[in-house]
């Protein structure tokens, strides 16, 4: 995938429901919806489905669990809404852009070493070169008396800007370096910079022990708030005439940057690059089956949530959510 040009990112310019909610459209549109309804019915895992076409609701369901208007657990979702505030910071002039080293915003002295050239275009596209705090890795980590600090003091496994290494560490100095830059905690900033102007509820989430607001994990957003998030890239950046981020941000959020050795997709500014149904897409995906898709060529949103509880690796119930997403591609 050769990355999501600013032609198209320039074209893409309520309580629990009963039952789907449908758009008026052609029976036989109609009827592919019902049976993409249907497929996420029988997905057990998932727990609410939301797609939005131009803006407009084409449906909405919570299977199970929480109505899609409740916020919702959406892990490392969190990883593409923090690369999203660091793109309105640079908008803003709070940092200077990707290129920026990172120990001078978090006030932190030099380490003699590869860490000093760690900048914050390396942490977007999880290239910092430091060893993984995820998975196996994730409980020390965050039984750790300073998250920042043990993450930054991870092994080097390669330069920072080389390969891919999944890590929420690495996203959680970046959340502590856009906070502090910006002389405000992380979860005010996302409610001051994006969900105040998208009008969706994004309450607080855990915090270190210093009282840093986690960045990569664990926000709280809705189904329907995070198709709102996905109706705001589909529209260049803009609502209700407000430019909440550039498009020349996500122009660049969009080109492919690394590649993650697990799916094989490209990844570049928090967000993977992928193809449904022969159509470029883009989308951020957390633990469990937490998922915000985007297709731009035909303004498509889609938010998936799911028991955040359970695994959704490889042919699993990720596998299961590739298929529905070629599926609801195909549909509209």
């Amino acid at each position: 995938m050769q990355g999501i040009s600013r032609r198209q990112v320039l074209l893409t310019g309520s309580a629990a429901l009963a039952a789907p909610v449908l758009a008026s459209r052609a029976g036989a549109q109609q009827a592919d919806l019902r049976a993409v309804s249907a497929q996420a019915a029988g997905l057990g895992q998932l727990r609410a489905l939301v797609i939005h076409r131009d803006g407009q609701r084409l449906l909405a369901q919570a299977y199970r669990g929480p109505a899609v208007d409740r916020p919702a657990n959406v892990k490392s979702v969190s990883k593409t809404i923090l690369a999203l505030l660091t793109g309105i910071a640079i908008d803003r002039g709070v940092i200077d852009g990707p290129d920026q080293p990172v120990l001078p915003l978090l006030g932190r002295d030099p380490f003699g070493d590869a860490r000093d050239r760690l900048t914050v275009g390396d942490l977007l596209t999880m290239r910092a070169g430091l060893a993984s705090t995820s998975g196996a890795n994730y409980g020390a980590w965050v039984s750790s008396p300073d998250w920042v600090d043990y993450a930054l003091r991870q092994p080097l496994e390669d330069a920072p800007g080389g390969r891919f290494i999944y890590s929420t560490g690495g996203w959680h100095i970046l959340g502590a370096a856009l906070a502090r830059a910006a002389g405000d905690d992380l979860h005010q900033l996302a409610r001051d910079w994006l969900a105040g102007p998208l009008d969706i509820a994004m309450p607080p989430w855990i915090r270190d022990p210093q009282g840093r607001f986690l960045g990569g994990n664990d926000m709280v957003v809705s189904p329907l708030g995070l198709a709102r998030i996905g109706d705001l890239m589909l529209n260049g950046g803009r609502v209700q005439g407000r430019q909440v981020v550039s498009a020349a941000w996500l122009e660049t959020s969009w080109q492919p940057r690394a590649r993650s050795p697990f799916s094989g997709d490209d990844y570049g500014y928090g967000w993977f690059l992928t193809r449904y149904a022969g159509r470029d897409a883009v989308y951020a995906r957390g633990y469990g089956g937490q998922m915000l898709a985007v297709v731009p060529d035909l303004r498509l949103s889609v938010a998936i949530t799911s028991d955040p509880n359970l695994p959704a690796r490889g042919e699993g119930h990720f596998g299961d959510l590739r298929r529905l997403m070629d599926q609801i591609v195909a549909s509209v």
